[in-house]
């Protein structure tokens, strides 16, 4: 792993615009889709030259469902390919798989190759790649609430005992880090239900780059802008 000289331990990035991709092209939506899942690996294979440890890639949120089946099936099976694809690139570059999300609701194919590449996995150390899959913020705040009132009622906690530390250990993944710098891609501007409690002091990079066109010198673009920020936390600088 390279230095760190841009003080990014953990990129987040919004995949956005694999549809328009496709459509500028005259292909299908699965083809922009598919375009968007081999840049997965590129990108990953970016950050660690960057010496940033910490990827989360926003691939299916709890909204996607709302799209049509065809299309939701589609990516679903991608997401099934990816996972037994690249499991050798993965374990060639030393990086965990890792997934966030309510899990449990996707197809037993897709799911099932999932946990399977994040068990074969779990003994890397160089990186960390995190998929965020049927994952809502809110889907996830109110997850965490309500592992916590369950703990109240077994009589595992007090009430009162919950203050942020605590509650952050009822998330879907507690070891996670907060992003230094979230990415968005395609140029929208909003998040997006991602990440809502992790990315509170996170620092926000829109680029109207579509995400399979999102290389490594766009990410050097976004890393470049972070270094210039002034992140004070709510403070001021003396």
């Amino acid at each position: 792993m390279s230095d760190n000289s841009f003080g990014v331990n953990h990129l987040a990035i919004i995949m956005d615009g694999n549809g328009r991709w496709a459509q500028a092209r005259g292909l299908e939506r699965s083809a922009g889709h598919k375009a968007g899942a081999e840049n997965v690996l590129k990108i990953m294979r970016s950050v660690k030259e960057f010496g940033i440890k910490y990827l989360t890639l926003y691939a299916f949120s709890t909204e996607n469902w709302k799209r049509p089946a065809e299309e939701v099936g589609g990516l679903m099976k991608l997401l099934k390919e990816f996972t037994f694809n690249q499991l050798p690139a993965m374990q060639k570059e030393d990086v965990r798989l890792n997934a966030i999300g309510r899990l449990d609701a996707l197809p037993d194919a897709a799911r099932l190759g999932l946990l399977a590449a994040m068990k074969a996995t779990r003994n890397n150390r160089s990186g960390v790649l995190t998929l965020a899959l049927n994952y809502g913020g809110r889907a996830e705040l109110v997850d965490a609430a309500v592992k916590f009132a369950q703990e109240v009622k077994a009589g595992r906690v007090a009430p009162d005992a919950l203050d942020e530390n605590m509650f952050e250990k009822y998330l879907y993944d507690p070891e996670l880090p907060p992003p230094e710098l979230v990415v968005r891609t395609s140029g929208e501007l909003r998040i997006s239900n991602f990440l809502l409690w992790q990315m509170a002091y996170s620092e926000l990079y829109i680029t109207d780059v579509l995400w399979p066109d999102f290389d490594r010198h766009e990410l050097q673009k976004a890393l470049e802008s972070f270094r210039g920020r002034d992140r004070r936390f709510g403070g001021v600088k003396k």
